[in-house]
């Protein structure tokens, strides 16, 4: 059957024959012989089906302030269907409440699966042969507690992106993976069901055409992509409502754009917080944390945050500073703060039960943490040793920990890491039957686990938020689907192994196609002992993340650029440079997330969907959409295959060498050697290189040129903003519009200034040209001066500069 859940006690449950139907502004609501269900459409493009098999509808936990732009929506009954028609799409009803869904070409896009759940045969190997397998048990067991389940039809040349950082390959097809929050400390694994992220959001792509589909469910979901059966894909959940959206590209940009309409995009964040981060479990005590910092500007290493891991605090109690290893950490962090560095500090869930510790007796009093069904707070075992959890599911307990974030920033602490957040417990997990408030509707752990972390996020950025006025910089390690409006995340503990560096790529990947455009891992590995060739490998894909992190485990040997041996050094010196120059680059593709929802580590089919050589890509991904990276992830590696897109050429980054789209080249890249390319006609804007993000004032912006080898015309956006308050929004901020065109040996670059609201404006333009020498140039019909530089032929032209025309 194709949906069963338990409705008023009743197991495998159908909705039975259509009774009637009603359409009230955008929702056509449907009444069954035996439930009732209703279709939102949201936009044409985007359509909710729901069912209170659990509640009445409430509020999502995931989707907020939505705004609905249904357009133009009919609906009619012909042969037992109920047929609904926005301006994009076809949907069509049936008895027990079975959905297909076309395009207005009558292609169809996706159907319900009409035959039973019926999973392969796992044969046993026990003398009789008739007991199932291991993975047969587990299985069954997981089959028969789902109250919801959802199956799809599978076709022949389907692909499967999303999820969140599962592990595993870029495209999911032939996975089954949990949502459910997992702290799970053995090293990760493709087999690896559960992680720290429940985001039960994927992109289906088939013949060409992207759609999504959302299960906005916060209990224990599963999706299974053919793994079951090849004949269907199924989502189900243990308990909680019948509650899903359809998202229609046709593009996979599209589905992305429409997917963060529902739950938000990252904001635009500060522009330090793009810079390098050094991390280690920990930097203490405070001469240690000060050697870090020195040896940065020493050695010449650009750097702008420092983590403090769960030592600087006393016995491990939250929003504490340990006396003795910090004996005065307001001098110290304004110190560093003179030496350019931003502080951020690790903030877990757990409250010590201490009595007299002022955060465990404000929560004792209030009621604000987790019970039992006595009402008794619930106590488990943490880093502090005995612990309580914050019902961050309330409100009032939201805004008291928001609150608290005052006494970490205005001491001078620049950003806030929620850690252990699934929540973690030594003490075995926290029992089901855990009460939480969630705003005023009593409900218990199971409903709560996987958005426990996103509400302790959403309540830590209102607190930066609120105390600083500035673009609050948060990491989390567990979320849920919109956490992204909040947090920026990374994988996890992975550890100093080359398999988590392979892996790493389509994680990311999969994390920017689930809305999360602020992303990263541990560079070099959190466990284990790196090696130097790991992370000069490692620190060239980190270079091209946003979140840009090395982070250690304690007792694990040194891990930072230094820690090797001086090529070592010299190659993470060189990315982390490189990175520091492409920051105007990596700004702009955040800005532009904010409205598109497109990630800076993105999978080529993003950008090139139409040729589908790319669609199972995992190693190679675009940044933006202008640089193509073909990182080396496999040890003692010195060359490597590389995919080129159809429909461009593309440049090499390191010897400007042209090559056409569409084709496997052969690329050398010694140890120091990242495969980079850039698209042809690519504008790629660029700062000096600095120490830390402030340390210069940018008054010239570099733009480095990658002609078109034939006629061609391109155009790139550059934005500028003071980096770090909210007055963008009320449009305090600067356009800067860059036209390249060729035609036969003439090329032609136009400046045009789209909007001029910020006071700080660039004084000049420094121009790269790659691949061509110029013999003549004119500024606004003026001749200008070519310099030769490196082989490279650029010029300066004023910040009043409208047209320029390069004849070669």
């Amino acid at each position: 059957m194709n949906q069963k859940f338990q409705l008023k006690g009743l197991q495998g449950f159908m909705f039975g024959k259509i009774k009637f139907y009603e359409k009230k502004s955008n929702d056509v609501s449907i009444e069954f012989e035996n439930g009732r269900a209703s279709v939102d459409i949201i936009t044409p493009s985007i359509i909710n089906f729901f069912s209170p098999l659990y509640t009445e509808r409430r509020a999502s936990k995931a989707v907020e302030n939505l705004k609905r732009m249904p357009g133009k929506i009919t609906v009619d009954f012909i042969d037992g269907q109920v047929l609904v028609y926005t301006e994009k799409l076809k949907v069509s009803i049936t008895d027990n409440f079975m959905v297909d869904i076309f395009d207005l070409n009558g292609k169809r896009i996706c159907s319900d699966y009409r035959g039973e759940d019926k999973p392969f045969v796992r044969r046993g190997n026990d003398d009789d042969g008739n007991i199932a397998a291991e993975e047969g048990h587990q299985l069954e067991e997981e089959r028969k507690s789902q109250k919801i389940k959802i199956l799809k039809q599978l076709n022949p040349g389907s692909y499967f992106y999303g999820l969140g950082d599962r592990t595993g390959h870029l495209n999911k097809l032939g996975y089954h993976y949990k949502m459910w929050n997992t702290d799970n400390p053995n090293p990760h694994v493709e087999s690896f069901e559960t992680m720290y992220k429940s985001i039960p959001f994927f992109v289906a792509l088939e013949k060409k055409t992207a759609y999504g589909i959302f299960f906005d469910n916060s209990y224990e979901t599963v999706f299974d992509f053919g793994k079951e059966n090849s004949n269907y894909y199924s989502f189900s959940a243990v308990d909680g409502n019948l509650d899903y959206y359809f998202i229609y590209g046709p593009s996979a940009k599209e589905v992305i754009f429409g997917y963060t309409l529902l739950t938000g995009t990252t904001p635009l964040p500060q522009l330090w917080t793009l810079g390098y981060q050094q991390s280690r479990w920990s930097y203490a005590p405070e001469k240690r944390l000060q050697e870090i910092a020195n040896n940065f500007r020493k050695k010449d290493i650009p750097c702008d945050v420092l983590y403090l891991d769960i030592d600087y605090m006393d016995g491990y109690r939250v929003f504490t500073w340990d006396q003795q290893k910090f004996p005065n950490h307001e001098k110290m962090l304004d110190r560093l703060k003179g030496q350019g560095y931003k502080i951020v500090t690790i903030i877990d869930p757990g409250v010590k039960k201490d009595k007299g510790y002022s955060i465990y007796d404000q929560g004792l009093k209030n009621n604000y943490f987790a019970t039992d069904r006595d009402g008794i707070p619930y106590v488990n075992r943490v880093w502090p040793g005995k612990a309580l959890y914050p019902d961050f599911s309330n409100q009032a307990v939201r805004h008291w920990w928001a609150e608290n974030q005052k006494i970490l920033v205005n001491h001078g602490v620049a950003g806030v890491w929620n850690d252990m957040n699934e929540p973690a417990s030594f003490d075995g997990p926290l029992p089901d039957d855990v009460q939480f408030n969630n705003d005023g509707r009593l409900t218990d752990h199971r409903e709560i686990h996987n958005v426990y972390g996103h509400y302790m996020s959403k309540a830590t950025y209102e607190g930066i938020k609120t105390a600083t006025n500035k673009r609050p910089f948060v990491i989390t390690r567990a979320s849920y689907a919109g956490t992204q409006k909040y947090a920026t995340v990374w994988t996890g503990d992975n550890q100093s192994l080359w398999e988590h560096l392979r892996m790493s790529l389509p994680m990311l990947m999969n994390l920017g196609i689930s809305g999360f455009a602020f992303c990263g891992t541990d560079v070099g590995g959190f466990g284990f002992d790196c090696t130097p060739e790991l992370l000069s490998r490692w620190v060239q894909v980190g270079a091209f993340t946003a979140l840009f992190r090395n982070h250690s485990s304690a007792s694990m040997r040194d891990q930072e650029p230094w820690a090797f041996d001086e090529k070592t050094e010299s190659i993470n010196r060189k990315y982390i440079k490189l990175r520091y120059r492409l920051l105007p680059y990596f700004y702009d593709i955040m800005h532009d997330e904010e409205t598109t929802g497109l990630p800076m580590i993105r999978p080529l089919l993003l950008d090139y969907q139409n040729d589908e050589n790319v669609y199972g890509i995992n190693d190679e991904f675009m940044s933006g959409s202008n640089i193509l990276v073909a990182p080396v992830v496999e040890q003692g590696k010195t060359a490597r295959m590389v995919y080129l897109p159809k429909g461009n050429r593309w440049i090499d980054y390191w010897t400007k060498a042209v090559f056409d789209g569409g084709q496997y080249i052969v690329k050398n890249a010694p140890l120091d050697v990242c495969p980079i390319y850039v698209k042809e006609g690519g504008i790629i804007p660029m700062y000096p290189a600095q120490n830390y993000v402030g340390e210069k004032k940018i008054s010239q912006l570099t733009l480095d040129i990658y002609p078109f080898t034939g006629k061609g015309e391109s155009c790139y956006e550059h934005y500028q903003d003071d980096g770090e308050s909210f007055d963008y929004r009320s449009g305090s901020y600067n356009l800067y519009d860059f036209i390249l065109k060729r035609s036969g040996n003439l090329i032609e670059i136009n400046i045009s200034k789209t909007r001029e609201a910020y006071g700080e404006k660039y004084q000049s333009f420094k121009f790269i040209i790659n691949g061509i020498k110029p013999l003549e140039f004119l500024v606004d019909g003026q001749t200008g001066k070519i310099e030769n530089d490196d082989d490279q032929f650029s010029f300066t032209v004023s910040n009043t500069a409208k047209k320029i025309d390069l004849k070669f």
